[in-house]
């Protein structure tokens, strides 16, 4: 059936002067019943998304804003609103494309270096990102996405002068903003004006203005505000709600099929009926650096700070989180029935994966030729197997600490989703993955006989000077006082971790023994995770 085009015409353009007169609720009814009615617009689709996505069904409001690129592939304002909507799904890399090409169409309008800068900060990138808010703001000074964006890559390198000063700024524009009220909490934090920061937080939530995802933020920031005022329970109801928003924001993708814990279960019940000897390593005749490190570790073990360290020494280059084995890994370990093709690959076979993996290391920007090449990627647990035939000589470096607060820690500190992190939003849950992981570790370091160094988290706290010689030693390179002057480093990084703000401040033990303040919360996981508690000698 012909549409009336004049008459869809007038009909956008009165549903467009209810929304520019204020009345959204009115506009975003009359989008819904004109799409309904068959009028497709990327205007109506954007606008009923935007609906969708404050009500926090973020999937729906991703169908529409892809059904608004489809029809205008050239409309700034429907690949922007799909690139946010990636965002707030925490899926950036896939954001990271649309925002990019709306800076290239528009680099006239700050909104878009804004957006991509928000982008950017959320893959950890904080230089690019850092950058892109300076151009918004060089457009537009007063512009308050891009304000509490650099407030908010000053908060995560630890700059909280900064992050209080652009922060304000920020606020004084748009006093409800959620990052800039976060970057000017987190500075108050950092300056003991713990009630200042509550009072700030929960007036937000207060508000009620909040999407679910920027709730889960607040929450999981007033949980650590509660938490420095010696309030434990209520730091832990407020953990636990922002958790359990993650958990049902990310259940669509994380919470069906195959689990993390599953996985792991496979690989180590592959691992205890297999034969050491079928897996007997060849030494690989392929390009490597002078040597090839993979510091591994539960997340919060210290992963962080020991690759802040090393990172300071001349002869030593380091590569925080990226994937590099992706080639190797959809290949030979997706699935378990796919090991034994790993433990029989001829060399020849193998040195393609090599290859992918130096060519994946150069892509992130490393250069391991000559030197000692250090890839941290705390998860690599996982990946044993693939480091034992790709790397037979690789050494290993091995993050540990109290698994009480490491699970504690898991369960307070933000990620980035993906699905071994999904299990770590319940204490419940984080004990069983660390009991699981642990055992599958314990497992492979016996079934594989890697060169191993433990660096004990704690012991590296009460005697820096000794257990850095020692770590030293292990990698065959010497101490250098540079490599101790961390904390200024950690605040000039192009790339962030929920540790970076952390190793800002130096060397802390205010996190050893933290798990103590949650001992009632922590009561029913403590049998699982007391075996490791005993073999590491916490107990």
């Amino acid at each position: 059936m012909m549409r009336d085009r004049a008459a869809d015409v007038e009909r956008l353009k009165s549903i467009h002067a209810v929304a520019v007169g204020g009345d959204f609720p009115t506009a975003a009814r009359l989008a819904t019943s004109a799409l309904a009615e068959g009028l497709e617009h990327p205007f109506l689709l954007n606008l009923v998304a935007t609906v969708h996505e404050q009500e926090g069904r973020l999937d729906e409001a991703l169908v529409l804003l892809e059904r608004a690129v489809a029809l205008a592939p050239e409309d700034l304002g429907a690949r922007n609103a799909l690139g946010l909507c990636l965002r707030r799904l925490e899926r950036p890399e896939e954001a990271l494309a649309h925002l990019r090409w709306v800076a290239q169409k528009a680099p006239e309008h700050a909104f878009a270096h804004a957006s991509l800068g928000d982008i950017l900060q959320m893959l950890g990138a904080l230089s690019e990102a850092d950058a892109c808010y300076a151009v918004a703001l060089a457009r537009d000074a007063q512009h308050p996405i891009a304000l509490a964006g650099r407030a908010m890559v000053a908060s995560l390198r630890g700059d909280m002068g900064a992050a209080r000063r652009w922060g304000l700024q920020a606020l004084a524009v748009m006093p409800t903003l959620p990052d800039a009220v976060l970057a000017v909490a987190t500075a108050e934090l950092a300056d003991d004006a713990r009630e200042p920061a509550v009072l700030r937080l929960r007036a937000l939530l207060a508000a009620g203005q909040l999407m679910p995802l920027e709730k889960a933020r607040v929450l999981g920031l007033l949980g650590d505000a509660l938490d420095a005022s010696l309030q434990p329970h209520l730091a832990y109801v407020a953990y636990q709600e922002c958790n359990e928003i993650l958990r049902a924001a990310h259940a669509p993708r994380m919470g069906s099929g195959r689990s993390a814990s599953g996985y792991v279960r496979d690989l180590l019940d592959y691992f205890v009926q297999s034969d050491p000897v079928a897996w007997a390593a060849r030494t690989p005749a392929t390009e490597a650096p002078a040597d090839h490190v993979f510091l591994i570790g539960f997340p919060r073990s210290g992963t962080t700070l020991l690759e802040v360290i090393l990172e300071g020494h001349p002869d030593v280059v380091t590569l925080e989180e990226k994937e590099l084995f992706f080639d190797a890994a959809l290949h030979y370990m997706a699935q378990t029935t796919a090991l034994d093709s790993l433990a029989s690959a001829s060399e020849e076979e193998l040195d393609r994966y090599r290859a992918a993996y130096w060519d994946a290391a150069r892509v992130a920007g490393v250069a391991p030729e000559g030197k000692v090449f250090v890839d941290k990627y705390p998860l690599n647990i996982l990946k044993l197997p693939l480091i034992a035939r790709l790397f037979p000589n690789a050494k290993i470096l091995l993050a540990r600490r109290d698994p009480r607060d490491v699970v504690l820690s898991c369960f307070r500190r933000r990620f980035r989703m993906s699905p071994p992190l999904y299990e770590l939003l319940t204490l419940e849950g984080g004990a069983r993955y660390y009991d699981l992981v642990m055992t599958l570790e314990q497992r492979l370091l016996s079934f594989f006989k890697l060169p191993t160094h433990v660096v004990w988290h704690e012991h590296l706290l009460d005697d820096f000077a000794g257990e850095m010689q020692a770590i030293c030693t292990y990698l065959g390179i010497q101490w250098t006082p540079k490599m101790g002057a961390f904390a200024q480093r950690a605040k000039q990084r192009a790339t962030a971790t929920p540790s970076t703000a952390q190793l800002a401040g130096g060397l802390s033990r205010k996190g050893l023994g933290h798990w103590r303040r949650y001992a009632d919360e922590l009561r029913p996981v403590l049998p699982v995770l007391a075996p490791w508690v005993k073999a590491y000698g916490y107990d």
